[in-house]
């Protein structure tokens, strides 16, 4: 039951990794290079998250350092930039619901401000949920980059032949 979960959160990620992908009209060749990277990390962080306890920021920052990692890998096989292969697979790890719920009570905190027992609620609420989000979204950008900063060399020349 486990390796069936994490393998349908795999593949819903692929799904999503391919439709992200279609948006920024990449090479063809690299569509299934974004589906396993989407997959591979997807499942990464459902897997730490469900099974290690560990937190969705944390989570988050190994599955895009892998992600990253192998994007370095698959640029060279697909000849695509990095970013070409590890953008759209980033997207479907975005925490959305903790996004629209800061933003429902950023809504909420504005209708009841009067209130104070109310508006103190919703600030709470307001500030988890942007904390949360800010944090994952910076950790996502920072384990897929990292790899450009600890070898750039290496990232900016993987789309060229060996002479």
């Amino acid at each position: 039951m486990i390796l069936t979960d994490i393998l349908i959160d795999g593949l819903l990620a692929a799904i999503a990794g391919i439709g992200f992908g279609a948006i920024s009209h990449p090479p063809k060749r690299a569509f299934k290079y974004i589906a396993i990277l989407a997959a591979v990390g997807h499942a990464l962080r459902y897997a730490l998250m469900n099974y290690a306890a560990c937190d969705i920021a944390t989570a988050s920052f190994c599955a895009s350092f892998v992600i990253g990692l192998l994007s370095l890998w698959f640029g060279r096989l697909s000849y695509c930039p990095m970013t070409v292969l590890y953008i759209p697979a980033l997207l479907p790890m975005i925490p959305g619901m903790y996004a629209y719920k800061s933003v429902l009570a950023l809504v909420m905190f504005m209708q009841h401000f009067k209130d104070t027992v109310l508006a103190e609620q919703y600030l709470r609420e307001l500030s988890s949920n942007v904390i949360v989000t800010v944090s994952t979204v910076f950790l996502l950008a920072v384990g897929a980059t990292i790899l450009i900063f600890i070898a750039p060399k290496l990232a900016y020349t993987m789309t060229r032949r060996n002479r």
